[in-house]
């Protein structure tokens, strides 16, 4: 049996991820955020007063990877800490004045990405991908 690995599910899903990170990290360079911190940021974005320990949940990312990340997106002044009223040794996140501007610049940019993906797939074919997607996640 003739078997190459671009038969495999693994390295078709990898490489065709790696090809759409890159995509979308050419088209966020100019506003100086990366598809990781993007993906920090719109998560702060969905559920403000969120704590690092649920964020990094969120993103997939152990704590202190996503530490780093909400270092990194502080500096820049798209994300305050703010102390918890219920426990003062947590912080919970929000995006600033900042953040949400730019937040508001790049879902947009990343809709379009996917539009684009999509391209001359049908919608029940997109949403026949979606399933298996989420089926061989729930197998992973």
């Amino acid at each position: 049996m003739d078997y190459t690995l671009e038969q495999s599910v693994g390295f078709m899903l990898g490489f065709t991820h790696r090809k759409a990170v890159a995509l979308l990290a050419t088209r966020f360079k100019p506003y100086d955020i990366t598809t990781e911190q993007f993906s920090v940021l719109f998560n702060v974005d969905r559920g403000e007063g969120v704590n690092q320990k649920e964020l990094a949940s969120r993103v997939f990312k152990d704590q202190p990877t996503t530490a780093r990340i909400i270092d990194l997106l502080e500096k820049k002044g798209w994300v305050e800490r703010r102390t918890s009223e219920q426990d003062r040794r947590a912080y919970l996140l929000y995006l600033t004045k900042e953040g949400k501007a730019l937040i508001d610049i790049l879902v947009p940019i990343e809709r379009e990405m996917n539009k684009e993906l999509a391209e001359g797939i049908s919608e029940d074919q997109m949403e026949a991908f979606k399933h298996t997607l989420s089926l061989i996640n729930r197998n992973l």
